[in-house]
């Protein structure tokens, strides 16, 4: 088989390979006869071969404590088949009719020598198998990775499984115990990798099943700014991140996430939706505040003149925003005066630009706001024609006020009108 290149390997198996060559002592579990059994089983191997009827010393077999004399434990370990241990391979003093698993070594006066050690070593692998969880301590940090103890097996962590995320200092982990799933086992190739991520990750999923089952469209939830970006803030709700799009942070405009929010912020939310199983959760913030739209007829009745700013650029139009999440329509025909056509409202008016506007509808039901820069009489507002009209309309209020109906005087308040110029 063509070795993979590099780009398409596992970044495991990627780890494993940069590891594995100053490893692999780590890996080789110790397996081997005690001194005293390989000079004790010399000579005998030929005969011990033909007697164990197939028997490697990977297999393990059950045996009884029968007996005890001096430093040796007399092992029954089938119908007229008997074996001797050293009893220091016990952890406490043996006791007539316990029973252990061994392995066999050769013979040795008739008597089979056996290893506790060994059969311990050899239990192990076959208790560990892909995927299972267990419990060991990192007790050393090597090249790519850590050193696990998980009885009397070591094992193998890649750098990329210690944790969630990256470890700066994989030392500061040396003596923690720690639950880890099996990624491999290959007892023939002394292969042992574990992963303290996987089971990080199957919490953290576990985690999220429970909390996404109590989350509903319309909740309102409390939780942690976790991370920033231009599009919005995710919010740790728990163990589980939510979305606050940009556009869901505030009724007022937020043209960057990170002027408004920074991580670590406890902010409250109300869950707008919870999809695939809580991997999307779209929250919003500005949803808790007072909606501007209740009250924005009453607050901006027609003929209102108010300024705004220049929020966005269509070419039907501009958006400006009159208060804070209220923008309303300056349609590209109430932009300029006079008759004055305007093919594209970039070239009269610029985002960020104040303007002083007049509001001619307000329909909250449609969330709609008409705007217009003209006065009644289509002039700029605030312009010399808007001035004098307003001038004009103050003397014929005066004169109907003083005089009663203006009859034929109209003319002169024209001339007066203008005369003061």
């Amino acid at each position: 088989m063509t070795p993979k290149p590099p780009s398409e390997r596992d970044p495991v198996d990627a780890d494993l390979e940069a590891a594995l060559a100053d490893v692999g002592s780590l890996l080789d579990i110790d397996l081997d006869p005690t001194p005293s059994q390989v000079a004790s089983s010399k000579g005998s191997k030929s005969k011990a071969g033909a007697g164990r009827r197939g028997r490697s010393e990977d297999d393990l077999v059950k045996g009884k404590i029968a007996g005890v004399s001096g430093d040796d434990v007399i092992v029954e370990i089938g119908p007229r088949m008997q074996g001797v241990i050293d009893a220091g391979e016990f952890d406490a003093p043996p006791t007539e009719g316990e029973v252990y698993e061994f392995t066999m070594h050769g013979q040795k006066d008739g008597l089979w020598l056996l290893s506790r050690r060994r059969a311990r070593a050899l239990a192990a692998w076959n208790d560990v198998s892909v995927g299972s969880h267990v419990e060991g301590m990192v007790s050393a940090v090597n090249s790519g990775g850590l050193e696990v103890q998980i009885g009397p097996l070591h094992a193998f962590m890649p750098a990329s499984q210690a944790s969630g995320g990256h470890v700066e200092d994989l030392s500061t982990l040396v003596g923690q115990k720690l639950v880890v799933e099996v990624m491999e086992v290959d007892p023939g190739k002394k292969r042992f990798v574990v992963s303290r991520r996987k089971v990080l990750e199957r919490e953290r999923a576990s985690l999220r099943d429970q909390i996404v089952g109590h989350l509903h469209p319309g909740d309102d939830v409390q939780g942690k700014v976790s991370r920033i970006e231009t599009f919005g803030a995710f919010v740790d709700l728990g163990g589980v991140d939510g979305l606050v799009h940009v556009s869901q942070i505030s009724r007022k405009r937020v043209d960057k996430v990170d002027e408004v929010l920074k991580v670590g912020d406890v902010v409250q939310a109300k869950v707008l939706e919870v999809k695939e199983g809580g991997k999307r959760i779209s929250l919003s913030m500005k949803a808790l505040e007072p909606d501007p739209w209740d009250d924005a007829a009453m607050r901006f009745a027609d003929d209102t003149v108010i300024e705004g700013t220049v929020t966005r650029l269509q070419e039907f139009g501009a958006f400006v925003e009159i208060a804070p999440g209220l923008d309303g329509l300056l349609h590209v025909s109430q932009i300029l005066g006079g008759g004055q056509r305007v093919n594209r409202p970039g070239d009269v008016l610029k985002v960020g630009e104040k303007v002083t506007v007049r509001v001619q509808s307000v329909d909250s039901g449609k969330r709609r706001i008409s705007l217009t820069r003209l006065d009644e009489r289509g002039a700029i507002l605030g312009s010399e024609e808007a001035v004098d009209a307003a001038e004009l309309d103050q003397l014929v209020k005066e004169k109907v006020k003083s005089s009663g109906p203006l009859g034929t005087n109209l003319g002169n308040l024209f001339k007066k009108a203008l005369g003061d110029k």
